[in-house]
């Protein structure tokens, strides 16, 4: 069965393993699974867009294998000219949006905007980011119908 958390769910769950001891050492879950994973993100919202990119780290940090699709507002993420609310500084680290999706990239996660995306765009791949792709929909739809991938989606 595939488990589809929501972003409540998953703030929980980061909530849960941010907890620290009276030493400072991080608390980790003791089930946390090391499978693929993958990040919907079509949120507009940069808030949201960060916290998912921030989880999605997060998780891969802790052994995760993440691969991340933006669509919709989501994937102004990926533009070289992304909108301001991408590439402004959010507390309480300073980390844009944009910011944290270009860091997950130098890190090996792959990025690929929806299919549609750009079809429905004014303009083309060249818009893009180095090292965001655009996703094959089999490809997605694989992925999804796959028990093994957890699936976040902002």
């Amino acid at each position: 069965m595939k488990l589809i958390l929501q972003f409540s769910a998953a703030l929980a769950v980061s909530a849960l393993a941010a907890c620290a001891t009276p030493t400072g050492d991080t608390v980790l879950p003791t089930s946390i699974k090391t499978d693929a994973m993958l990040t919907i993100v079509t949120s507009g919202d940069p808030e949201t867009q960060l916290m998912a990119l921030v989880l999605t780290r997060s998780a891969k940090a802790a052994g995760e294998a993440p691969r991340i699709l933006l669509c919709s507002a989501g994937g102004d993420l990926a533009l070289a000219e992304a909108p301001e609310s991408a590439l402004m500084p959010l507390q309480p680290q300073g980390a844009s949006p944009q910011g944290v999706l270009k860091a997950l990239i130098t890190e090996g996660v792959q990025v690929d905007v929806c299919a549609i995306y750009l079809p429905n765009r004014t303009f083309g791949k060249e818009a893009l980011i180095e090292g965001v792709g655009v996703a094959k929909p089999d490809d997605i739809g694989k992925l999804i119908a796959s028990p093994e991938i957890e699936i976040l989606s902002f």
